[in-house]
């Protein structure tokens, strides 16, 4: 088993739904590989911090009710027609998968959003970064040794700039876990404030630039040129600002370059 292997069935692995052979090539390689280790500790701390911070429905009777009657009649038609066996148990499986995203969405209407859920993930995450050697899996001042760290490793490849210039150097990146996803988190520094950048590729265009405060950290959110940016940092509002805007005009300044002749 690779490392990129370990890093597509983490989940998987910390959420005990890999069968015991390939249970078992994951714990020989978590054994062996610090590296790993380090991304599996993060996985397991990412999803204890949502199973104990995440709000949780009780699914009402109707609901239970549909869902065990759907059952109830793929295995008696299973047991008429054993030859579409595999139909029925997809038609019980899209039935419950139907029901339970619309039980999910009207649970959604009470919980917070899932806006208000990645902010929460990537405050957690930027928490997380500041104990000792959590900060980076790369450490480097060079983009052009950063950029190339997360090939392989994800499948994009995140915008890195250099705005050691513009009073914000560049510290390293290193690969972490956003909305059960693995995204890039790059770090950069302020004086002795450190800005965690979690980017990955945005779902859609247009989505709105917002701006929050939790727990003391300043928390940004923009999107540009196809990805999706979050900044968080302690350091004072304004500054943080001016760094979101800083690499905004170098994303802006790259796809002109790309679209030039």
């Amino acid at each position: 088993m690779t490392c990129d292997d370990v890093t597509y069935r983490l989940g998987a692995y910390v959420d005990q739904e890999l069968d015991a052979g390939a249970r078992a090539e994951m714990e020989a390689h978590l054994q062996a590989c610090a590296a790993c280790r380090l991304r599996h500790e993060r996985q397991r701390t990412l999803s204890t911090a949502l199973r104990e911070q995440l709000p949780t429905f009780e699914a009402p009777d109707l609901l239970r009710a549909r869902i065990t009657g759907a059952i109830q009649a793929a295995h008696a038609e299973r047991a008429r027609t054993p030859v579409r066996q595999w139909r029925w148990a997809a038609i019980a499986a899209s039935v419950l998968f139907v029901l339970t995203a619309g039980y999910a969405a009207l649970g959604a209407r009470g919980a917070a959003s899932s806006h208000d859920a990645i902010a929460r993930d990537v405050l957690s995450s930027h928490v997380r970064s500041l104990m000792p050697e959590h900060l980076t899996d790369v450490a480097s001042n060079d983009q052009h040794n950063v950029k190339p760290w997360f090939n392989g490793r994800l499948d994009y490849s995140p915008p890195v700039y250099d705005l050691a210039p513009r009073g914000f150097p560049l510290v390293g990146g290193r690969l972490d876990y956003v909305g059960s996803r693995p995204v890039a988190a790059l770090v950069y520094q302020r004086r002795k404030h450190l800005i965690n950048v979690f980017v990955w590729p945005a779902e859609r265009a247009g989505e709105r630039e917002t701006e929050t405060t939790r727990q003391g950290y300043h928390v940004l959110h923009w999107t540009r040129a196809g990805m999706t940016y979050w900044a968080v940092s302690d350091l004072n509002v304004d500054e943080l600002r001016e760094f979101a805007r800083l690499d905004q005009e170098m994303d802006s300044l790259a796809t002109s370059r790309d679209n030039g002749p």
